[in-house]
């Protein structure tokens, strides 16, 4: 994977594409491409909140830090908020299956 970027988001819509290109033989993928979706938009937020009380433990444990070797939590928040808002835009891109597979 190259060309910059967030490498996860990356590998994500390589999975989900493929996911989406094979849900024609076998349509129980369609489930699985909603449940990685779910799965990661649930792992941003336990990954940020675990950084942000890692942060905060170490803050008032270790007193002051080298600015450029501690994310502060504007940038754990953003970086979330990014993975977020990229798992967002595939629902609503989602394959029209989703509406018709009971």
């Amino acid at each position: 994977v190259s060309g910059g970027g967030d490498e996860i988001q990356q590998l994500q819509k390589a999975l989900l594409d493929y996911l989406d290109e094979n849900t024609e033989t076998d349509a129980s993928l369609v489930f699985s491409r909603k449940f990685y979706i779910a799965q990661w938009f649930r792992d941003t937020t336990m990954e940020t909140e675990k950084a942000i009380k890692s942060q905060k433990d170490e803050d008032s444990s270790e007193g002051t830090h080298h600015a450029k070797d501690v994310e502060t939590t504007g940038q754990i928040m953003h970086r979330a908020e990014s993975r977020k808002k990229f798992l967002r835009s595939i629902i609503k891109t989602a394959p029209s299956q989703f509406s018709t597979l009971k």
